[in-house]
């Protein structure tokens, strides 16, 4: 017989290539569409003339016991004023950044400074019903969001769900506006 290392597949430098090209390419394949099936799975986005409600729709932002759901006004460039939640029994709000803070119907000057609010997201998450005297039992509630950007206030209200499965994303993101005329505009029928 004879051993003729100059054939094909026989060379030390050739018998890894095929299977280290195997893997380089699955692992890119991995990658690429891993991070396709996770931006769709974490992030959630609506443009603000939707999330204020202007095509005729409210908005909804779910949450779940087992993670969070942030709210980002981070891509519209907007800073969180105020925000109201009329059913705090099932949902705990936190905020990436000093935000004004107001009791009752008089403002209450040392719980923060209400011209430098900096927060641009919420990070709601849900929580075993606590027994509020007074509220009702709800299936839902609305989150009411006032923020600031580019010298304009806007009013968002949000319809709040309660999910009990497995989360479908993490963060609500409000874009800016498309720059299309009639993009949320509502369609009479």
């Amino acid at each position: 017989m004879n051993n003729n290392p100059k054939l094909s597949g026989n060379t030390p430098h050739n018998s890894y290539f095929l299977p280290i090209a195997s893997l380089i390419f699955s692992v890119a394949m991995f990658l690429l569409v891993g991070r396709a099936v996770a931006n769709n799975a974490v992030l959630r986005s609506i443009f603000s003339c939707q999330a204020q409600g202007l095509g005729g729709a409210i908005p909804t932002i779910k949450i779940w016991y087992q993670e969070g759901t942030n709210l980002s006004f981070i891509p519209a460039g907007e800073v969180i004023k105020k925000v109201w939640l009329n059913d705090p029994s099932q949902v705990t709000i936190d905020f990436d950044g000093p935000v004004c803070m107001q009791f009752g119907q008089q403002a209450n000057a040392s719980a923060g400074d209400c011209k430098n609010s900096a927060a641009n997201v919420i990070q709601l998450r849900r929580i075993a019903k606590l027994d509020i005297p007074g509220l009702p039992p709800t299936s839902n509630t609305l989150l009411t969001v006032v923020t600031e950007g580019q010298g304009r206030n806007k009013l968002y209200t949000f319809r709040v769900l309660y999910g009990t499965d497995n989360p479908e994303y993490h963060t609500l993101a409000v874009f800016p506006d498309p720059g299309q005329e009639g993009s949320c505009v509502r369609v009479s029928q």
